[in-house]
């Protein structure tokens, strides 16, 4: 449980572990989660212009919350996120509309039909935020409280969120780098699984700041995970001073242990980005560490804070971001932490 620096804004959950990162091909999707749910805090709270539900009887869901993100349900990462969303839907009876698309013209469009909708609240990614900026100007403008999460932290404030969710990604790089280099590593291949994606960009330059060796990244693409570990493998091949592999999601990380044993490489690996297998992994000593910035919190937390905001003008986070990571999971934590990953919680 280390770090967080600087802004430590208010500490909502256990920080354990650590962009925004999608684990498959885009693909849109649209589910709806709402009804009667475990108690919640805004929902009981009363003191806005809309009620928490009937008394004596079920609460009904009196806001709706539309989250549209660049990664979908379907994809190991987002289904996290989407479950997190859900469950605050439940507990605070809010109707919650979940879409995605990886393009940030049709996510664009995404956001103006959910403002269309005169949605109550908007939670949106923001990988590429120039490409969604005017969508989400006009949510704003239209008076629909926004916050961002998993990415836009640099820009959240500019937009006009109320505020944002998830963790820094370069300051996530440079905690990666520093631990790298504890472990020797002195030439990391930063592997990169979507292109034009700046927190991924911004993880590498992090590393690139403190390992005290030398960073190159290598491009992939996450939906031909076979191609991605056979350009792993060859790289390996070719320069056998490269003593270490990032990745940046669990896919390809698992991509990377084959990669390195089919090239005979003795290069440490690590990953940002956590699943039950990652943690498996780390636990039998085939990685050394993964950054965890608990998509389940980026889901949840974002839809709690639209209700208090809408139903009793509650501001959250002090004009701050709010730190969902980053985090270790280290073979000192990993079954523990692969218990909650198997539960679909981290």
């Amino acid at each position: 449980m280390r770090f967080v620096r600087g802004l430590g804004v208010f500490a909502v959950a256990a920080m354990l572990t650590l962009a925004g990162c999608s684990n498959s091909a885009p693909q849109q999707s649209g589910t709806d989660a709402g009804g009667a749910g475990g108690g919640g805090g805004a929902a009981a709270g009363g003191g806005g212009d809309k009620a928490g539900g009937d008394k004596g009887g079920a609460a009904k869901s009196d806001l709706t919350v539309a989250v549209v993100t660049h990664g979908q349900a379907g994809d190991s990462f987002w289904d996290i996120v989407k479950s997190g969303a859900d469950q605050a839907g439940k507990d605070e009876h809010v109707k919650v509309t979940y879409n995605g698309d990886g393009d940030p013209a049709r996510q664009s469009q995404l956001i103006d039909n959910a403002v269309a909708s005169h949605v109550d609240g908007l939670v949106v990614s923001m990988a590429n935020p120039d490409g969604v900026r005017e969508s989400v100007h006009r949510a704003v403008k239209a008076g629909i409280p926004v916050v961002t999460m998993n990415s836009g932290l640099e820009k959240y404030k500019e937009f006009g969120a109320i505020t944002h969710v998830g963790q820094s990604e370069e300051l996530a790089g440079e905690a990666a780098g520093r631990k790298l280099a504890e472990a020797g590593v002195k030439k990391v291949l930063c592997v990169v699984h979507e292109a034009g994606n700046v927190g991924l960009e911004a993880r590498c330059n992090g590393v690139r700041k403190t390992l005290g060796g030398t960073v190159r990244n290598l491009q992939v693409d996450v939906s031909n995970v076979a191609d991605a570990q056979n350009t792993i493998k060859a790289q390996l091949l070719a320069d056998k001073s490269v003593d270490g592999v990032l990745t940046l999601n669990p896919v390809i990380a698992k991509a990377a242990v084959s990669a390195r044993q089919e090239a005979g490489s003795k290069a440490k690996l690590a990953t940002f980005d956590v699943s039950a297998d990652i943690c498996a992994a780390i636990a039998r000593g085939d990685m050394l560490f993964a950054v965890d910035q608990q998509p389940y919190l980026q889901g949840y937390l974002p839809v709690v804070f639209v209700a208090l905001k809408v139903r009793n003008g509650n501001d959250v986070g002090g004009g701050q971001p709010v730190y969902s990571g980053p985090g270790f999971v280290t073979k000192e934590n990993a079954e523990q932490v692969g218990r909650f990953a198997d539960r679909g919680t981290r």
